[in-house]
Formats: structure tokens, sequence, C-alpha cells
């Protein structure tokens, strides 16, 4: 795997924002000035705070932002404003060449997979599964989302076991066992739209991480049946399942009786592969959010309930 050159004190962040705008145009500005306090030096792309309806901004001005930062000298690292929606609409023109010539570090998460799966799958690079930059700011910004952050980019040692945000929080084994292996992922509603793609997600002898935000339990287990349906599951050497907020039946009407929950659908589908499983890990849209580099070594151990990445993602 390509790494990315760590971020030190000094260096100069390019934002970019590929998928939805900003609520606020001033939660860029803000961002700005938290990390300018912190002794990085950061370039705003022309095109971030543009709107054209469900996205930031055309495609074409996305991938204009993308391919500058990742071509400029002067810009050591690319951070996302936030997900949403929209990546996927890049791909098919996005200069990959450009990206492989120039590794940067890349953050983001959510939607932002899409960027992630096909940037690994086709330069062979590590990104980053990590908040995005409109959260840097002193009211959402967790110090358990920042240590990780900035110890996962800056770091050339392995960043370690990643831990629970609070003891309060409770890890379930779906399925014991051990395994190590490289991973890959990122939000499951953008896996399995990789699918049948030049970009698809590879998940052979790898762990696959998956987490989503508001999709209904009869939502999950589609999902799941997908990739099942795909040989995904089958392919995996185990699970690692984020946190997965307000994923939970809504107050409606389908014309059908269910009473699944997300755990009964991860049963469902991941136990009878015999495999590790492991679900509810600070990887997901939630408050603390710990940053995982994609495609490099990691230990899943479910049966004591741990997941460790044995290598840096940066050089």
């Amino acid at each position: 795997m390509i790494k990315p050159k760590r971020l030190s004190p000094g260096d100069t962040i390019g934002v970019i924002s590929p998928a939805s705008p900003s609520e606020n145009r001033s939660e860029v500005f803000r961002a700005k000035e938290y990390i300018e306090a912190m002794g990085y030096k950061v370039v705003i792309g022309k095109n971030v705070n543009k709107t054209r309806g469900i996205t930031a901004a055309s495609e074409e001005d996305r991938l204009d932002d993308i391919h500058e930062m990742f071509r400029r000298d002067d810009v050591d690292a690319v951070f996302v404003t936030q997900g949403g929606y929209g990546c996927a609409q890049l791909l098919r023109n996005l200069d990959f060449d450009l990206i492989k010539e120039h590794p940067k570090i890349l953050t983001g998460f959510s939607d932002i997979t899409a960027l992630h799966l096909a940037i690994n799958k086709v330069c062979d690079m590590v990104t980053f599964h990590a908040p995005g930059m409109a959260r840097f700011n002193d009211e959402e910004l967790t110090e358990y989302t920042k240590e990780s952050f900035f110890r996962n980019l800056s770091s050339p040692e392995p960043p370690g076991e990643i831990k629970k945000a609070s003891p309060k929080k409770w890890l379930v084994r779906i399925s014991g066992g051990t395994c190590e292996a490289p991973v890959i992922g990122g939000n499951l509603t953008l896996i399995c739209a990789s699918l049948g793609t030049p970009w698809e997600i590879d998940t052979k002898g790898k762990i696959l991480f998956f987490e989503d935000v508001e999709a209904e339990p009869w939502i999950m287990d589609h999902m799941l049946s997908h990739l099942r349906n795909a040989g995904k599951l089958d392919d995996a050497a185990g699970f690692v399942i984020g946190e997965c907020t307000d994923c939970v039946p809504r107050k409606n009407d389908p014309g059908y009786f269910t009473d699944l929950s997300i755990e009964d659908v991860f049963e469902y589908y991941l136990k009878p592969l015999g495999k590790p499983v492991l679900y509810g890990l600070p990887m997901g849209h939630s408050d603390d959010l710990a940053t995982l580099p994609l495609g490099v070594m990691t230990r899943l151990d479910a049966d004591k309930k741990t997941f460790t990445v044995l290598e840096s993602g940066v050089v």
C-alpha cells in the first residue's frame, strides 16, 4: 500500500467539499480558525461554499478542487468538509493517476466512502475514515475524536487498539474468533453502491468494516443480503461494525409486521459464517469518532472484544 506523508505542524491542509454543502457557510471558516490555531496552514478550495441542489457544487467544480489539492506541491493533506451525498458522481472522471503520483492524506467518512473505496482499489493508497472538517471547533470536536485523528495522521507508529469512547459503552460480540487482515469499508450504503462498478469493494481476505445512520433494520437486512448475494460476506476474514446511529424502526405502516433489531440482522447474516464479528465501536455517525486508516493491517479479537490497528497509515 502507498502511504502518504504524515502531518506535521506547519503543514498546509487543503479543504474540499466533494459531497454535500455545509449547512452554514461559517462552519468552514470556524474550522479553519481552529486548525490554524493548532499550528497548521489551511487553504480552502475555490468551490467549497458553492451549492448545486444536494451537492456542494457541480461535478466539474468538485473535481477541480480535488485535482487541484492533490496537484499542488504546497498542499500536504486533503480534508473534506463533510459527507452527505455526491461523491459517487465523481468517480468516472476522477484522475486516479494524479492522486497516485501525489499521495496525500485524505480524510472523511459517510459519503466519502465512495472515494475511499475507489482510491484504495485503483491507487492502492491508504486513506482515512475520519471526521469531516466541519466538526473541528470547540463546541463539537470531542477530545476522543481529536486525539484519535491527529495520532493517526501525525505519527508513523501503529495507532494500536481502538477503544470504547466511554466505559459506559457496550460492545456486542456477534460471533467469536480472531483474525489479522487489512481493513476495508466505510458506510454500508456506499459499500453496496460500489457493487457492479469498476470500484467494487474487494473483501477477499480482509476485515470488512461498516456503519450506517438512520437505516431501519429492514434496510440493513436488504444491504447485507445484497453483499451476501455478491459473495462479499463469504470472502471477508471478519467484520467490525461501528456504532449505527438511529438504525431503528420508524413509526410507519409498511403493510407488514416486523420486530427485528439491527442486532438480529447482524446475527442472521454474519453469525453463520463462523468468523469474528464485533459491533459497537465508535466509528460511525456519533459524537466520538475514531479515525481508521483504510488498507492497513489490523487484528480483530472478538473473544476479547478488541480491534487493533497494527500499522500506521502514514510515513
